[in-house]
């Protein structure tokens, strides 16, 4: 049996930033990532201390000169001139510039141009100085502005004692329930939540839930907001049928208060549609994205952002459903509305970008996807500077396609910089940290480099295990990926352990009857498999088939997956009567979702193909191998490790019915394999 490999990868093509109904106190902002306890110390000190310490952290500096220059909008251009109106009349120190400095600040942080907010947010703080208590609301405002930019640029150790200073003044000169300190904690959990630190978030999230009901009332906006919040970490942390009714109930709230077509409500919507998502509920989550959508065209119209963010979200569960025809026009109408509103460099046209690129490269259109992912890359790394940690996240999609392209080389490169990135952006012991170290590692595997892979490997389920825990999804995947190693190097002892853990924990927190359950528990079958334990694998393999076939239908790609499995299973057991079928159906399921002329159906149609081999059915088989091959060179390339294996299995054919063919083949498979995996990989010596 084939060990098929599934490694966990992070695209950052459009997540659901915009969906999340989290408090904050001007603009909300996306996700963040780790700093050190120590820092936690800083909101007790001083303004004038505190801000020693943040320069001493990178500084409060100017650097929009820096920005590529780019006509302002006629909002941008007004609000510098109310600003430079009020210097003249009142003096570059007045506290009533304070305002108008926060305003450009949030105008520019709107627009993408996050350097060119900096300046006026710190200078907007310098002007309150001393006084931050004496107007405790425009200080909190202040405060957050800041650390909402920091978090945005990844500037996390100077974002959390802003965020904690806003919350003592907020107290102090208020008092510990209003509204105001609300959404100072808010700010503040939801912080400690994208960085991954959920003990730290879930206390200050239940205490702003807590105030806002007593202050404002259970049936208050911002309660519904607090809901929100607490529901988004309890699906960070897998907890689904505790973020449902939480989500519900904010839905409901939302409803009631604002209305069933505000912007507000759709928020609520999208949430909801999100977690049904990530639970494979796709039907329950299209008409939550659909009416979402509708709200959205309603309110801001069919070419607004607002709209492209909605439809985005919509293309993303037809993508999840392997409904790829009803995702593209999509995706293509959010990024033609984006192009138009935000204009070709936008942050938010880049995801555009990277979430088309995302669909080709699901399509095996790979040379469509690349100039995508490249435009993606071009447009964050110039927006957000070489070592932002979007950067690494637009860095390591560009790998993920080399990866699939067979160009692993190209891939170690992107990823072992998106690691030196993440490393300096989140902290040696991150959950993305992780992620990117596994990406390093699925690299060096595939380059047959098994001594570099395993320490990555190992690295990256050390950091899940310490910071999400032992039992989180997160871990199970890390666990994977190292069992596949092992078994990739014979050590098959080594990986039973693993497989078993990462299967009782998926168990434990999705449940028996999960999609993914059934992919982890097919992951233990195949294992059987390969030691030769039949009766353990069976049954083993036969459960999984029947709960993927219930939760996502019989036609699924992932119900094709482990019916290929289970093909396999039967194959190595000499049953070739049973395998047949079974390969036959999967390759039915990858030519109507993935194309005729799709890597994943070329795969299909050598695993038939080697069935009729090892049968000695050579006609039956070569057809299959050179339609095998043309899908290879056509969509891979002439160079992809993938097109050797398709050589190779013609060459074999030919081999044996004494075709002089066969050592032409054989031959080209040797140089494709020597020039991409290089001259010791365990499949260039096999060749």
């Amino acid at each position: 049996m084939r060990t098929k490999t599934k490694y966990e990868v992070r695209n950052r093509s459009e997540r659901s930033k915009q969906r999340r109904g989290t408090a904050r106190s001007e603009t909300s902002v996306p996700s963040v990532v780790s700093c050190s306890t120590i820092r936690a110390r800083l909101c007790c000190l001083s303004w004038q201390l505190l801000l020693v310490l943040l320069l001493s952290l990178g500084g409060f500096t100017s650097t929009a000169q820096t920005v590529p220059e780019r006509p302002e909008s006629p909002e941008i251009q007004a609000a510098k001139r109310i600003l430079a109106t009020q210097e003249r009349a009142l003096g570059p120190d007045h506290p009533n510039l304070v305002l108008s400095l926060n305003r450009l600040g949030l105008l520019y942080l709107n627009s993408g141009e996050h350097l060119k907010a900096e300046p006026p947010f710190v200078r907007a703080l310098q002007i309150i100085g001393q006084a931050l208590e004496v107007n405790p609301r425009a200080s909190v405002i202040s405060l957050n502005n800041l650390a909402q930019l920091y978090q945005f640029m990844g500037k996390y150790a100077k974002s959390e004692p802003l965020y904690q200073r806003a919350i003592e003044i907020a107290e102090k000169a208020l008092g510990p329930e209003n509204s105001i300190t609300i959404r100072a904690l808010n700010n503040l959990g939801t912080l400690y939540r994208e960085m991954g630190d959920y003990q730290k978030s879930e206390p200050i999230l239940q205490r702003a839930l807590k105030i806002s009901e007593k202050v404002l009332g259970p049936e208050d906006s911002e309660t519904a907001t607090c809901l929100n919040n607490l529901a988004a970490l309890s699906e960070s942390i897998r907890a689904y049928t505790k973020a449902e009714p939480l989500y519900e109930r904010a839905l409901r709230i939302k409803e009631k208060v604002l209305g069933s077509e505000n912007s507000e409500t759709a928020t609520c919507l999208n949430n909801l549609a999100a977690l049904y998502k990530r639970m494979s509920e796709y039907a329950k989550a299209e008409p939550f994205y659909q009416r979402a959508l509708g709200i959205s065209e309603k309110l801001h119209g069919p070419r607004h952002p607002v709209t492209a963010a909605s439809l985005n979200n919509l293309a993303e569960l037809y993508m999840a459903m392997g409904a790829y025809g009803k995702a593209e026009p999509l995706y293509q109408r959010a990024l033609k509305i984006r192009e138009t509103a935000l204009g070709p460099e936008h942050l938010h046209t880049a995801k555009s970008f990277s979430s088309l690129a995302e669909l080709y490269k699901n399509l095996g259109s790979y040379t469509t996807a690349e100039p995508l992912y490249q435009r993606a890359l071009s447009i964050v790394e110039k927006a957000r500077g070489p070592e932002h940690s979007d950067t690494g996240f637009a860095l390591d999609n560009l790998g993920q396609l080399y990866h699939a392209m067979g160009e692993y080389r190209k891939a170690e490169s992107l990823h072992q910089r998106a690691l030196t990135i993440f490393e300096k952006a989140f902290g040696l012991e991150h959950k993305d940290t992780a992620i990117a170290a596994a990406n390093l590692a699925r690299a060096y595997k595939s380059l047959g480099e098994f001594g570099k892979a395993e320490p990555l490997f190992k690295r990256a389920l050390e950091i899940r295990e310490k910071v999400l825990g032992p039992d989180h999804l997160s871990t199970a995947t890390a666990l994977h990926n190292l069992a596949m190693l092992y078994q990739a190097i014979g050590h098959d002892a080594k990986a039973e352990p693993l497989l078993l853990r990462a299967s009782k924990i998926k168990e434990k927190v999705l449940g028996p009857e999960h999609p993914d359950t059934a992919q982890s528990l097919s992951n233990l079958a195949r294992h059987y498999g390969n030691m030769g334990d039949y009766e353990r694998a069976g049954p083993v393999c036969e459960r999984a088939l029947w709960i993927v076939e219930k939760a996502l239908g019989p036609e699924h790609p992932a119900t094709a997956s482990i019916l290929d499995d289970l093909g396999d299973l039967y194959q190595v057991m000499g049953l070739h009567t049973k395998a047949e079928p079974i390969y036959e159906r999967v390759l039915r399921i990858m030519e109507r979702t993935s194309g005729p002329e799709h890597a994943n159906t070329a795969g299909a149609l050598n695993k038939l193909g080697s069935l009729y081999l090892e049968g000695s059915y050579y006609t039956n088989a070569e057809p299959l191998f050179q339609r095998a091959l043309s899908i290879c060179e056509k969509v891979l390339g002439p160079d992809h490790p993938n097109t050797a294996q398709s050589l190779n299995n013609l060459a074999e054919v030919y081999r044996m019915g004494g075709d002089k063919k066969a050592e032409l083949l054989y031959q080209r498979a040797l140089r494709i394999r020597e020039k991409a995996l290089g001259l010791d990989h365990p499949d260039t010596a096999e060749t």
